[in-house]
């Protein structure tokens, strides 16, 4: 079989660099590498992708072996029908290890087609290293390699104001571009580095902060020899995505005549704010996934497919989701009702087995900022307990006891949150591990034993739960507050 490189495809003519990523990673290359490759088709953008690996252990090797070429596998289902797609992705014409050859990484400062930065270095990446310093070569973080790019692009080019970079980050915090700016001008003050280019990335640099949506299971290596099959080259560097494609840019008139988006078939808006869709996905997927997970357990499922394709569970999801976190949500509801749909579509993709165990990681953590706010949102709007997310929030509780029904369940968070709750376990009725559990302001940063009706609400779920069950205990529950609860 051939060796997948320009030559052997024909595919030898490259694009000028228009971009810099930082990140060689699965997610990008299923993402952000496959987006321009359809702004590259559909709007002749004409944008050729230098990435640079932005820690010292990484793919670029690989890449440059296959010269930036690369099979993104697409699969799953949208309104109940299976997608199957296959796409050569070509757009990367250059990879660089800065710590390697650093002197590769600043000429990309000079390229004269050179706009965008795109980058995706985990959450972590965004982050300021007191020791980083412009002579090392290069600088430990993120931030700290782009702040001498761009200072190289500067004096590259005397301080045109035409040779700003429209800056991209991906990583997955919230208004990711402003910790990104706010570091690179920290760094600038204190590598003293000038008013002038200070003035220069402020005034002619412009930060866009992204909110990203696509899972990508990554490499199939337990399926890759099927893979293999349907090529006809060798590829080391497969990788598997979701159809689902969702990418919010925080930006105005002037980003979307730069990124023609519009005349894609993908899911890109362009918006002045992008909280409302930040909310949209953290409470309806994120916050949904991270519900299902103790209940569901418990339950005896282990997939989330198998949780919403299940009887019970599975209309359990569905009521949680239309009947109480959209209520919680200030957008148009046909808009959250289709969002919601397709992530049921996600959820039950056939193509990824994603086990409930390993989506328990923090699951306390998870819940404060995924679903507490749709709790405390519906309390407040609708004067009353959600039913599905309060009887979600007793199992979150009991599943912390660490078993249930003579098998160990995975739990995996921080020992203080393990070790406050067996603190909490060995209280003596559960009104007071409701109460110890609600007061806990390590957990949810605020008192919930003050909220009038929460901790009669999970008392008397959690006392359902443990003398009938998860499917029976929530259908007495729900008898037993229905009509009478107030908050």
């Amino acid at each position: 079989m051939k060796k997948l490189n320009r030559k052997n495809t024909g595919l030898e003519k490259v694009n000028p660099i228009k971009i810099v990523q930082f990140g060689e990673g699965n997610f990008l290359r299923a993402f952000v590498n496959y987006a321009f490759q359809e702004l590259n088709k559909k709007a002749d953008f004409n944008a050729g992708i230098a990435v640079v690996q932005p820690i010292e252990q990484g793919m670029i090797n690989m890449l440059n072996e296959q010269d930036g070429l690369y099979t993104l596998f697409i699969k799953g289902l949208v309104k109940g029908q299976e997608i199957q797609e296959k796409e050569l992705i070509t757009n990367i014409v250059k990879g660089i290890n800065p710590y390697v050859n650093y002197e590769d990484y600043l000429a990309l400062a000079k390229e004269e087609s050179l706009e965008f930065v795109i980058s995706n270095t985990t959450e972590s990446g965004i982050a300021y290293v007191a020791t980083d310093a412009p002579q090392m070569q290069p600088p430990l973080s993120f931030p700290a390699k782009l702040t001498v790019l761009l200072h190289e692009r500067f004096k590259h080019f005397n301080g045109d104001s035409s040779k700003g970079l429209t800056i991209i980050p991906c990583e997955l915090i919230n208004h990711n571009s402003e910790a990104l700016k706010e570091i690179i001008l920290t760094y600038i003050d204190n590598w003293k580095l000038g008013d002038e280019f200070k003035n220069w990335i402020l005034n002619h640099n412009s930060f866009h902060s992204t909110l990203v949506d696509r899972i990508v299971p990554g490499y199939p290596k337990d399926e890759i020899e099927a893979y293999n099959r349907e090529l006809d080259y060798s590829d080391n560097l497969i990788v598997t995505a979701e159809k689902f494609f969702l990418w919010v840019i925080e930006g105005d008139d002037k980003l979307k005549a730069k990124l023609p988006f519009e005349k894609t078939d993908l899911d890109v808006k362009i918006v002045p704010d992008m909280q409302m869709y930040r909310t949209r996905k953290v409470r309806i997927l994120n916050g949904v996934h991270t519900a299902m997970v103790p209940f569901s357990l418990m339950y005896g499922n282990e997939t989330v497919k198998e949780s919403v394709d299940g009887n019970f569970t599975g209309k359990f999801i569905n009521e949680g989701i239309f009947k109480e976190i959209i209520e919680t949500i200030d957008m148009d509801r046909a808009e959250l009702e289709e969002f919601a749909e397709a992530v049921l579509d996600r959820f039950r993709n056939p193509f990824v087995k994603h086990m409930l165990a390993s989506i328990a990681l923090n699951s306390i953590s998870k819940f404060k900022v995924r679903v507490l706010p749709s709790v405390l949102q519906y309390c407040k709007s609708q004067g009353k307990i959600p039913a599905h997310l309060t009887f979600a929030f007793a199992c979150l509780i009991r599943f912390y006891k660490g078993e249930w029904n003579n098998i160990t369940l995975p739990i995996q968070d921080s020992e203080d949150i393990t070790t406050a709750f067996l603190k909490i376990w060995q209280a003596k009725t559960t009104e007071e591990v409701v109460r110890l559990t609600l007061s806990n302001t390590v957990f949810w940063d605020q008192d919930l034993s003050e909220m009038t009706g929460l901790t009669e609400a999970l008392v008397l779920a959690l006392n359902e739960i443990e003398s009938k069950g998860v499917e029976k205990g929530f259908l007495q529950f729900t008898n037993a507050i229905k009509n009478s609860q107030t908050v």
